[in-house]
């Protein structure tokens, strides 16, 4: 039997949201990797998963990669796992899905929760065409990155921290015109869902009064050309 790598999506709030297939596949392999096995053991106890969990995630995979390629190889069937959401995406999985290609190991990656779509969705903009930003950077080179999202002519949604919320609304105000419009969401399946809606200057006003609890998405509406050549016009002076 050949090995194989499953990329599994796990619920980003609601435990509800779990699939068939992706109970299945957990109870199938030889193991799961887990980016935090004890935050993962609540889901799979939930559903009766009883399948050995490995730890996996930034600070280990990187010592830990060749052990489990070589498990692959060797026909063993591996799920990866993140905390919440769909590996890969702002979560470990990039890395270890990298490595299977090049060694010609088999990945099937299972479709599911993620939070920017949803957000997405929710916000009312266009979506023929966007882009995702993931986390915007902590420090070095962000003022530049919120300069390029202002000048945008696409819908962008990128994830942020609560503490880090009003900061990033007020240089997205001072980067953009004022009548641009931003909606932000957050808790997205969980019992304090919310998605809040207006110019950026609205919804800054909004969390300046409400705390911002709770992990964040945040959708930038697209910059219409003229506004976007001269918003790059005005960054280059």
């Amino acid at each position: 039997m050949e090995g194989k790598l499953y990329l599994v999506p796990t619920p980003i709030g609601n435990l509800g949201d779990m699939t068939y297939r992706a109970v299945e596949i957990l109870k199938s392999v030889d193991k799961v990797l887990a980016e935090d096995t004890r935050t993962s053991r609540v889901l799979l106890n939930h559903y009766e998963i009883n399948t050995r969990l490995e730890s996996f995630h930034q600070h280990n995979e990187h010592g830990k990669l060749q052990h489990v390629i070589t498990e692959l190889k060797a026909g063993a069937q591996i799920a990866q796992i993140s905390d919440a959401g769909t590996p890969g995406i702002s979560d470990p999985g990039f890395l270890l899905a990298r490595a299977c290609q090049k060694e010609g190991i088999s990945i099937e990656v299972l479709p599911g929760a993620t939070a920017f779509v949803p957000a997405l969705v929710k916000s009312g903009f266009a979506l023929h065409q966007f882009r995702f930003e993931g986390f915007l950077p902590q420090k070095k080179g962000r003022q530049t990155r919120i300069l390029a999202l202002a000048a945008n002519p696409d819908t962008t949604c990128f994830y942020e921290s609560p503490h880090k919320i009003l900061k990033t609304l007020t240089q997205l105000e001072e980067a953009c015109a004022e009548h641009r419009r931003i909606s932000v969401s957050r808790e997205i399946s969980k019992k304090f869902e919310q998605t809040v809606n207006g110019t950026i200057k609205e919804v800054l006003n909004h969390f300046k009064t409400h705390p911002p609890k709770g992990e964040f998405v945040v959708v930038l509406e697209g910059v219409n050309a003229k506004e976007g050549d001269d918003l790059l016009a005005l960054n280059d002076d």
